[in-house]
């Protein structure tokens, strides 16, 4: 039988249990604010948490059962870094954090994320203030902030690697979109050296080396093991490299090889 090019229902990954203390003591941060909406009627918030940050999060709610109204925002449609912010009934939603806009005065000049985080950072300020960064045609980028980082950010940031930069307030938060093309390939199978290899278009050995010197994370989770299954939404970080999202797992070819679609960011 000749192989299809169907696609078939993709498999899920489960829930991951924490895995530290830090992510114990997030679950039990947020089973807190729970309790503490329910019975102060005030409206509570995360610091900006990571995708998978994001699960255990919905986790600890799941858990300890709030009627609370549950938002999400990153401040756009795809944002990976996001807020939680949980309301009592009948209270209107304020958007706990703001958007910057770097922009380099060179006008050839082009913010790289690296160097955009790194300076901000380096003021001081510590990760979970810092939403998601998005780099802009023109060379400037759009950082998410809380309300006290804009205000040092606004302050004292004025060089981004060798360019001096104008930091001002970014209020069409509503217009911007993830930097990213959609791209394809198909891989023999969905182990996660086969899918890294094709993401960044090397060799399988290459993936391995790349696994095995631990430079490797999926969903912020370190991956030790190269025959790892990868699934549907996993956020691939790779150190020094940067980062891929896979985005759909399709049907097979001719070849049986399974077609993949995946952003790079």
């Amino acid at each position: 039988m000749a192989p299809s090019s169907e696609k078939q229902p993709a498999a899920k990954r489960g829930f991951i249990p924490p895995q530290n203390a830090e992510e114990q003591m997030l679950m039990r941060r947020v089973e807190e604010l729970c309790k503490r909406v329910q019975y102060g009627q005030r409206p509570r918030n995360t610091d900006f948490l990571s995708d998978r940050q994001q699960q255990l999060a919905q986790a600890a709610m799941n858990r300890c059962g709030s009627d609370c109204r549950i938002l999400w925002d990153g401040g756009y449609d795809g944002a990976e870094r996001k807020m939680l912010t949980l309301l009592p009934e009948g209270m209107e939603y304020q958007q706990p954090f703001c958007g910057l806009r770097l922009c380099p005065i060179a006008s050839n000049a082009h913010l790289q994320h690296r160097d955009c985080l790194g300076a901000i950072l380096g003021l001081g300020l510590d990760r979970k203030s810092i939403g998601d960064i998005l780099l802009q045609e023109d060379g400037s980028s759009v950082v998410f902030c809380t309300f006290p980082a804009a205000d040092l950010i606004t302050q004292e940031l004025a060089q981004i690697g060798k360019e001096t930069v104008t930091v001002e307030p970014y209020e069409q938060l509503q217009t911007l979109a993830l930097q990213a093309t959609l791209q394809t390939a198909t891989v023999a199978s969905l182990r996660v050296d086969a899918v890294l290899a094709a993401m960044l278009h090397t060799s399988r050995e290459k993936a391995v080396q790349l696994i095995r010197a631990g430079k490797l994370e999926i969903n912020h989770l370190p991956v030790t093991a190269a025959h790892m299954q990868v699934y549907e939404q996993d956020v691939f970080t790779v150190r020094g490299v940067g980062r891929f999202r896979l985005e759909q797992i399709g049907g097979k070819s001719r070849k049986d090889r399974i077609f993949i679609q995946y952003y790079q960011y």
